[in-house]
């Protein structure tokens, strides 16, 4: 196996963790809450996200080194690289700055509104997340979708 294989590898299965598990957050998770009490909601929210964006900050530098280790190593730089390997560049930065909005932003305001056990400025915060993880899944799936098609 390369090392071009092993930046292969670990690139996919960043993306896979990340966006497969915005995907689960939204379509599975969120929605299976509503059995629960508000605070309740609240609280698995918290140790949900707390996990998940530990993950991404994982995740996420892996996927832009390998991505271009790649870019520098296989195809000698932008000019090297066709319409998808930029397009697919530009989105993965626009994710990375979404992340860094909602971890340094309504993240940090849900966690400080669960100190204050104010439940309904948590709540507005986990709104806020959920709009901004939605952003960060249709730029991923689509991501995916130009990394599919150009391959």
């Amino acid at each position: 196996m390369s090392v071009v294989n092993v930046f292969l590898a670990l690139h996919v299965l960043g993306a896979v963790v990340w966006v497969g598990g915005m995907a689960f957050a939204l379509l599975v998770l969120r929605p299976s809450l509503a059995v629960l009490e508000p605070a309740q909601r609240m609280a698995l929210h918290a140790q949900v996200f707390r996990r998940f964006f530990r993950i991404v900050w994982h995740a996420m530098p892996i996927i832009l080194l390998t991505g271009y280790a790649m870019l520098f190593g296989v195809l000698g730089g932008f000019s090297g690289a066709n319409w998808a390997v930029h397009t697919m560049h530009l989105f993965g930065l626009m994710m990375a700055v979404v992340f860094l909005v909602l971890f340094f932003g309504p993240w940090r305001d849900m966690r400080g509104a669960l100190l204050r056990k104010d439940t309904p400025a948590a709540a507005r915060a986990v709104d806020r997340i959920r709009l901004l993880i939605q952003v960060n899944l249709i730029l991923g799936v689509a991501t995916v979708l130009i990394a599919g098609w150009a391959a």
